[in-house]
């Protein structure tokens, strides 16, 4: 019988695992901030943000100041109403401790809290007590200060009233726990741009960020906001009246606008729910649509951008026809053609807010594509009509982008017609991996035929692959498609990946799941580098969303103490090897060293031997052991994964350095060169 067959064990109601609290927060981090890497990290700063921020949006509130402050701690002050401290009903303790220990708790789920939120419906605040060694939040209401503290989601004591206050406002400071989060490094740049954003989004909101990591003086926290006690630190302050249409300024401030009047409505379509949008075209090829659901950003779009993209598609197909810009008879403009060159930013407001997935990356709520394309495409319409200068060149762009688009699938078409024909064969220079499995293959893209020459010998045949590129590819970040498709060496690449490119992409067909740049140690491979991450950004982005491309780290020395060889990746590492000698329990510094001419070769005599140094500039100066070794043997290189965390910033950084806006260029490399680690 079947049954005989199944194994048998005791499985009863003592196996049922019941996590009380917050304790499911602490198994599965993940569920409930998406990572625990700098991701997940940064989000604990965006939900407790956004706690104060939805003060801001139901007007309660018009000042936030977000401070990083010594030893890993996050402080957020708002001077909105105050978290309510009175007991509650249901759980008979107070409604601040109810909020911050129990999940599924706040003023967000029900009730006259809150018309229009952006939190996780009161999981916000709990989700980061959970993950946090430490918190403590202060409220300011009824006439008190009332303070309550908390270690890893569990209070160390019940709120209690500290002093009397004639303040309003709650001051949130936790600290992340190492057992959770790897490596707690917050970045003040990612911390700026994010509520930068913010600030644009919420109409005569103050926020002011500050960096008081460094700073080694007392800081009296006492004070409700920081910036009040005069301290020499870092800060920054936005504060916009403008709201979208500023946002959309700020995003094109190195692009050149081929139309004067930026497009801009914000209308409510009920007492609690609004569709605010703004646009602009500049002389670009790419676009930027940039949406946000109850303040929210969602990088993965949803019905917003569905709404928007349909109504915008819509209205300027009508409005050419109508205008004799196009004839009855010609193809007409598709998505793709009209978001040529696009900068769009979408907000709506929603009573109810449904988000795919816990970190809400993209808007599930049905309404919200029928409010933007009516709201939108009404408004559309009448700008066009109101402005026809404006129309004219928004058209006259978006013909511009048929036509091209156009020539760029006829020279797409001949490259895969080609391929076809000769049975999609792979470029020559291409060598090819054995397997035919895609997850296990690997292909590393190498500069010139030396170093391709040393990675074909030292690699594994079986899974990895090597294609050489010779010398500097286009610079495609203002190249079509059909211009594109023309280069000997990006036509190699798009064969090789087998993802094809354009309309056609599919990344299901791509051949090998990690692709590699590997390039030499010098300004020319640093360049080459960037044209290959130029190109993978605007036209392969989903597999940098997908993890697949890395950056191999090829060693800068190889060093000889004895019998012995080492390589080190960093001057620092060449300096543990060289500079200090482990003998016993003591450490001897380095007696004398001499260097050559070239500065290639270094030798360092210790007390008990002589070390010689190899300073390799290029991949094509080692051995094929050496780089199988060191660069290609995955149980021991260093691979970085390339990754976006900020999309429209890494946008703006590539249009500035490779684009045509030379000032821009130049203020930019100016502003940031003391970040620059050269290699002289």
């Amino acid at each position: 019988m079947a049954d005989e067959k199944i194994k048998k064990s005791k499985y009863s109601a003592e196996d049922i695992t019941v996590l009380e609290g917050l304790d499911p927060v602490r198994r599965r981090p993940g569920m409930y901030i998406g990572t625990t890497g700098p991701d997940g990290l940064h989000h604990l700063i965006w939900e407790v943000f956004d706690n104060s921020r939805d003060e801001a949006m139901g007007g309660f509130a018009n000042h936030i100041e977000v401070a990083l402050l010594p030893g890993n701690r996050i402080r957020v002050a708002d001077n909105g109403r105050g978290i309510p401290v009175d007991i509650h009903k249901q759980t008979k303790v107070s409604a601040l401790e109810t909020i911050m220990t129990t999940l599924h708790a706040g003023g967000k789920f029900g009730g006259e809290g809150y018309k229009v939120s952006g939190g996780l419906h009161g999981v916000g605040a709990s989700v980061v007590n959970a993950l946090s060694l430490y918190m403590k939040a202060e409220v300011h209401r009824d006439g008190g200060k009332y303070m309550q503290e908390y270690a890893k989601g569990k209070r160390k004591a019940a709120v209690k009233k500290v002093e009397a206050s004639k303040l309003n406002g709650t001051i949130v400071t936790f600290e992340p726990d190492g057992e959770i989060f790897p490596e707690i490094n917050f970045e003040f740049s990612r911390v700026v741009n994010h509520l930068r954003q913010q600030a644009y989004l919420v109409k005569g909101l103050r926020i002011v960020v500050l960096d008081a990591r460094e700073y080694k003086g007392k800081i009296d926290d006492e004070s409700f906001y920081l910036a009040d006690l005069g301290l020499d630190i870092p800060s920054v302050t936005f504060y916009f009246e403008g709201g979208l249409l500023s946002l959309v300024k700020f995003y094109n401030q190195t692009q050149k606008p081929i139309h004067k009047n930026i497009f801009y409505i914000e209308k409510k379509t009920n007492e609690y729910e609004s569709v605010e949008v703004a646009l602009q075209y500049v002389d670009d090829i790419s676009s930027r649509v940039v949406p946000f659901a109850n303040n929210i950003y969602n990088p993965e779009g949803g019905t917003h951008v569905t709404g928007f993209k349909t109504s915008l598609t819509r209205t300027l197909n009508t409005y050419a026809k109508k205008n004799g810009y196009t004839k009855d008879s010609e193809d007409g403009f598709t998505g793709e053609d009209v978001q040529e060159g696009l900068t769009a930013v979408i907000s709506v407001k929603l009573r109810e807010v449904q988000f795919e997935g816990q970190t809400k990356a993209k808007l599930g709520t049905v309404e919200a594509r029928g409010m933007v394309e009516s709201v939108f495409g009404e408004a559309f319409e009448a700008f066009l009509e109101e402005n026809p200068d404006d129309a004219r060149a928004m058209v006259n762009k978006v013909i511009l982008a048929l036509k091209a688009r156009k020539a760029a699938k006829a020279a797409k078409d001949s490259v895969l017609r080609k391929g076809a024909l000769e049975g999609m064969t792979l470029p020559g220079k291409l060598a090819d991996c054995q397997s035919k499995s895609a997850e296990e293959s690997e292909l590393f893209i190498v500069e010139g035929d030396s170093a391709g020459g040393t990675a074909k010998m030292g690699r594994d045949r079986r899974t990895q692959a090597i294609l050489p590129l010779r010398g500097k590819i286009l610079n495609i970040e203002r190249a079509r498609l059909d211009k594109m498709l023309g280069s000997e060496q990006i036509k190699n690449l798009v064969v090789a990946l087998g993802t094809a490119i354009g309309d056609t992409f599919d990344i299901e067909k791509l051949r090998y799941h990690k692709i590699i740049i590997a390039t030499d140690a010098d300004v020319d491979g640093a360049h080459i580098r960037t044209l290959l991450l130029t190109l993978l950004y605007r036209f392969f982005r989903p597999l940098i969303d997908a993890g697949h491309v890395y950056i191999a780290q090829p060693p800068l020395y190889k060093i000889k103490k004895g019998k012995e060889v080492f390589y080190a990746y960093s001057d620092e590492e060449k300096h543990k090897i060289v500079g200090k000698e482990e003998v016993g329990e003591e450490l001897i510094e380095t007696e004398s060293e001499s260097v050559g001419e070239e500065a290639e070769d270094v030798e360092v005599k210790t007390k008990t031997a002589k070390v010689s140094i190899q300073r390799y500039k290029g991949l094509g100066e080692m051995n094929s052991d050496e780089l199988w070794e060191t660069t290609m043997d995955p149980a021991k290189r260093i691979l970085k994964q390339v990754n976006v965390d900020d999309a429209q910033e890494a946008d703006k950084v590539f249009d500035i350095l490779m684009g045509t806006d030379v000032p821009a260029r130049k203020s930019f490399i100016q502003s940031n060169a003391k970040m620059a680690r050269l290699d002289i």
